[in-house]
């Protein structure tokens, strides 16, 4: 790999976000191909690639997302097919707040604005108008292996669409409410649902998507690394 590799990936890391505005242009099938052709690189445990794709397009993508929606806010309970985070303490619940209150704050919502809050949440479950949104599920017998290949998938996932001028929102959201997701897209009972990923082209004029999320230093999450040469 040549440096100049290295800047080009370094730069769709850094300009890749999670984007909460989407147009309604569908994606060329083409595009689509490349894409998928792209994440199925990704590394998994002993090449087993755990990950299952439901993708949903267009009228199909606004249906699932108006009867989600529908379903969520008749405050049908959270059913998840693996487990939440059990709490966040420390610096990791200080990251989380971080992001919402900065979201919030994007698009103008107060911090005791609870029916404001609870507004732009609902937004998940119409994947904020994204004219594609990705399924992902993995087979209950492979357990957090499985799910971690999900995660590895995920990632590449993201950033190959950023290199093709594509907008992402990853979306655990998705997957709290898996029951109706598996009935909806016929998802099979040995298979854990994941998490969703919404994709399509960014509207660039919506604040919320000038809200961007920082990073920890290198020094505070690695162990280990050498100094730098003076």
């Amino acid at each position: 790999m040549t440096n100049a590799d290295h800047e080009v990936i370094a730069r769709v890391l850094s300009d890749r976000y999670s984007c909460r505005a989407f147009l309604p242009d569908r994606v060329p099938a083409e595009t689509l191909r490349t894409l998928f052709s792209g994440a199925q690189r990704t590394a998994s445990w002993c090449n087993s690639q755990a990950w299952q794709v439901t993708l949903v397009s267009g009228d199909e993508a606004v249906s699932f997302g108006e009867d989600l929606t529908a379903w969520v806010a008749a405050g049908n309970p959270v059913v998840l097919d693996i487990d939440a985070p059990y709490r966040y303490e420390g610096v990791y619940a200080q990251r989380r707040r971080g992001a919402g209150f900065g979201l919030y704050e994007a698009v103008g919502i107060a911090r005791d604005d609870v029916e404001g809050r609870a507004r732009q949440m609902l937004k998940n479950f119409s994947f904020f108008g994204a004219p594609h949104v990705a399924v992902i599920t993995s087979p209950k017998s492979l357990g957090p292996y499985g799910a971690v290949d999900c995660g590895a998938y995920v990632s590449t996932l993201l950033t190959v669409a950023q290199s093709l001028g594509l907008a992402t929102v990853a979306q655990a959201s998705i997957a709290m409410h898996s029951d109706f997701v598996r009935r909806r897209l016929d998802v099979a009972a040995d298979r854990d649902v994941i998490c969703a990923v919404s994709l399509g082209y960014p509207d660039t004029a919506d604040p919320v998507n000038g809200f961007r999320t920082d990073r920890a230093d290198i020094d505070d999450v690695v162990d280990g690394l050498p100094p730098l040469d003076r």
